[in-house]
């Protein structure tokens, strides 16, 4: 289903009956299916009678990238190149700013569609589209189940506040995209013979220019829309039960694995949670407040707070507490470069930012540890804070994420209540390596990790 209020038309120029194609802009949903987007723009080109083309931008300065996340995000886009072929669909994909290939290949169309994405440096790629091209410009959000206006019109609080909001309008949204045949109709000469394959996709990344520092983890994550399929159905068969006692345990490893997925829009969460069916257990309620409750909070934190990556982004009670509290002693206080190299007192801080190194990921629970131990260790809040976000953007597949940036948000008390005041912490949340003892098996995931 196509609600109406995950459409937004961007700009005042009307469809243009002169134009040669209906135009596909891809760039965060980076799919063929269950992609509202692709859908509206497969639609348009049946009501206009044109040909449809998809393309897609491949710059090598992608914000804070490395040949980890490159690698990732070309499998996913052979996988697209190959399944848009099998649909009928062209695609073209080249080496260029996502908003000035569009631009460009805008002056042909009659109409531009493009994903919706909420951070600072996609929300302004849009914007430049909208205002350059001489057609209409229409964004289709598909990377969230519910369109992130739809939920909230400011930023909220925390995940109770906008919980409440969700379960109210979710039956809208949570409902199947009934996606259409596309009828070919020739693009122009001049074009056919651009369109993109799957070796050209290969070709294409291998003249990148792109930071080599930081290797592929192609034996822990493949990339792609087919990977993302297959590992829905392995959750479902074996990982969903016991999710919600064990999602913390982080020796076992029981999670979903999709987050890389959903971060390049490889999977759509509507896809994931019409997956779930009709069953009614706590597990199911567990993950879906994860994939629903906690990813709608982040993309409304991006969304409505222009400094999401960075301390500024603190207000309230947690800025306060950790400003009175900033000249507090620290000890240790340790450099980045020995944190990057994991190389504290702790090994289970150390196991953490290991796995992530070595996988591209971290166990959820390690994660919120991982965090604090940083706001501890560094010299000021402000500073932790842009060593967070430094190697969750370096290492994590599903870093530069709204996710990433609201959970490193969550460990300086956005999102949370206050606690017991403390040293360093002030009134926000603490976590120590005694709660780790007290709670897991916590040295079997230090064993885990160091078999990596």
């Amino acid at each position: 289903m196509l609600h109406e209020s995950r459409i937004h038309i961007l700009n005042q120029q009307p469809e243009r009956n002169e134009g040669a194609y209906i135009l596909y802009w891809m760039q965060a949903s980076q799919r063929s299916r269950v992609n509202h987007a692709l859908e509206y723009a497969v639609r348009a080109a049946a009501r206009l009678g044109k040909p449809l083309l998809v393309c897609f931008g491949v710059t090598d300065r992608y914000p804070d990238a490395n040949l980890r996340h490159y690698r990732f995000m070309e499998e996913g886009l052979q996988d697209v190149a190959r399944n848009l072929a099998a649909r009928g669909i062209p695609f073209l994909a080249r080496q260029t700013s996502p908003e000035l290939g569009a631009l460009e290949l805008s002056a042909d169309a009659v109409l531009v569609v493009t994903d919706g994405a909420y951070m600072r440096h996609e929300r302004a790629w849009r914007e430049t589209v909208a205002a350059g091209a001489a057609c209409r410009v229409v964004e289709v959000e598909t990377n969230v189940l519910l369109p992130v206006t739809a939920v909230s019109a400011k930023e909220e609080y925390m995940a109770a506040t906008i919980r409440r909001k969700i379960e109210r309008i979710l039956p809208l949204y949570a409902v199947p995209l009934l996606e259409s045949t596309y009828q070919a109709v020739a693009l122009p000469g001049p074009l056919q013979g651009l369109l993109t394959s799957p070796e050209g996709i290969a070709d294409l990344f291998a003249h990148l220019a792109v930071d080599s520092s930081v290797a592929p983890v192609g034996e822990h994550y493949k990339g792609g829309e087919d990977a993302a399929q297959e590992r829905l159905e392995a959750f479902l068969a074996r990982g969903l039960a016991g999710f919600a006692t064990m999602r913390n345990e982080p020796a076992y490893g029981i999670t979903s694995h999709l987050s890389p997925y959903l971060h390049f829009g490889q999977i759509s969460p509507l896809e994931i949670y019409l997956a779930l069916g009709e069953i009614d257990t706590e597990d199911k309620r567990s993950f879906v407040d994860e994939l629903i409750v906690r990813r709608e909070l982040s993309m409304n934190f991006v969304y409505y707070n222009p400094n999401y990556d960075s301390y500024d982004a603190i207000t309230s009670f947690a800025r306060e507490t950790l400003d009175e509290h900033a000249a507090d002693a620290r000890n240790p206080l340790y450099s980045l470069d020995t944190l990057e190299a994991a190389e504290t007192y702790d090994p289970y801080w150390n196991a953490a930012q290991l796995e992530m190194v070595k996988t591209g990921k971290m166990a959820g629970y390690m994660r919120m540890y991982w965090g604090k131990k940083v706001l501890e260790w560094s010299p000021s809040p402000a500073e932790a804070y842009r060593r967070l976000v430094y190697l969750n953007n370096k290492y994590s597949l599903d870093g530069r994420d709204p996710n990433g940036y609201a959970g490193i948000a969550w460990c300086f008390g956005k999102h949370d209540r206050g606690w017991a005041e403390r040293s360093i912490f002030g009134k926000v949340r603490y976590m120590n390596d005694k709660g780790l003892e007290r709670k897991f098996k916590i040295r079997d995931y230090v064993e885990k990790v160091a078999s990596l």
